[in-house]
C-alpha cells in the first residue's frame, strides 16, 4: 500500500483537534466516466439546506427541502474506525487545511513521508498532508478532499473527490445540519446511478508539490449553478 493512499485519514487519531426523504426522481446531472463532475446547484433558501449521508452506499447528498443540490460518492470509515452515525451540524470549515497527524518531514530537498511528533532525524520540518476544503462537523471528523476508495477505507472521515470537494465546501456552511446514516431514503432513488471515481488508481503526486501551497490552487469558474 502506497503511503500517501493511507494519509487521507478522518483525522480520528489527530490530538488537534458531516443527510429526510425525498420526493423527487430527478437530481443534478453527473457528467459520466471515470472522474465525475457533478453540478451543483445554488440554493434558494440558505437556511433549507442540509446534508445527508449513506453509509451502505457511500453517497452524500446536498439537499434544499426535497430537491437536490449536489448528489456525489463518498469514503467512510473502516468497521475498526468507523464515521459517526447520527445527526450533527457544521461547525468549522478550513479551506486549506493540513493534517496535524500525518505529512511529510522536510530538510533542504529530502522530502520523507512521516507521522508528526517523530522526525527521522534533526534539522526536520513537519508540513502536513493536504486536506483540502475541510468541513467539521464532529470534533476530529468531517469532509475533505481525498482518494474516494470504492470500500471503506478513511479512519472515519467522508472523503470527497476533488470536483466534488470545492462544491460542497461552497453549498455548506456553519450550522448546515448533516444525518449520518447506515442507509437513507435517497439511495433508492436519486442515488441509483451515481458513479464512483477511480482516482484512487492515480499515480503518488509528487511530494515536493504536496507540501507547496500549490496543492491548494483553487478550482476557475463559477462553483454553482442557478436553478431552474
Amino acid at each position: 500500500m502506497r503511503f500517501t493512499r493511507t494519509l487521507l485519514t478522518a483525522a480520528g487519531a489527530v490530538a488537534l483537534a458531516l443527510l429526510s426523504a425525498c420526493s423527487t426522481t430527478s437530481g443534478p446531472r453527473i457528467t459520466r466516466g471515470s472522474d465525475p463532475n457533478p453540478v451543483a446547484y445554488k440554493p434558494r433558501n440558505q437556511a433549507n439546506v442540509r446534508v445527508k449521508v449513506s453509509l451502505e452506499t457511500q453517497q452524500v447528498y446536498v439537499m434544499e427541502g426535497d430537491r437536490p443540490l449536489l448528489v456525489a460518492a463518498t469514503c467512510v470509515g473502516t468497521p475498526a474506525k468507523p464515521t459517526p452515525r447520527g445527526t450533527f451540524k457544521v461547525y468549522k470549515k478550513v479551506r486549506d487545511k493540513r493534517s496535524y497527524s500525518y505529512g511529510y518531514w522536510v530538510k533542504g530537498n529530502e522530502i520523507r513521508p512521516g507521522q508528526s511528533g517523530k522526525p527521522p532525524g534533526s534539522g526536520y520540518r513537519y508540513v502536513g498532508y493536504p486536506m483540502q476544503y475541510w468541513v467539521e462537523f464532529a470534533p476530529l471528523y468531517g469532509f475533505h478532499q481525498g482518494y474516494v476508495w470504492p470500500v471503506p477505507r478513511s479512519h472515519g472521515c467522508l472523503r470527497l473527490h476533488k470536483n466534488v470537494a470545492p462544491k460542497f465546501f461552497a453549498l455548506v456552511q456553519h450550522g448546515t445540519p448533516v444525518q449520518i446514516a447506515h442507509t437513507q431514503p435517497e439511495d433508492q432513488t436519486i442515488g441509483r446511478n451515481v458513479p464512483r471515481p477511480h482516482d484512487f488508481n492515480d499515480p503518488d503526486p509528487d511530494p515536493a508539490y504536496m507540501i507547496s501551497n500549490a496543492v491548494f490552487a483553487q478550482p476557475p469558474g463559477p462553483l454553482l449553478v442557478e436553478q431552474n
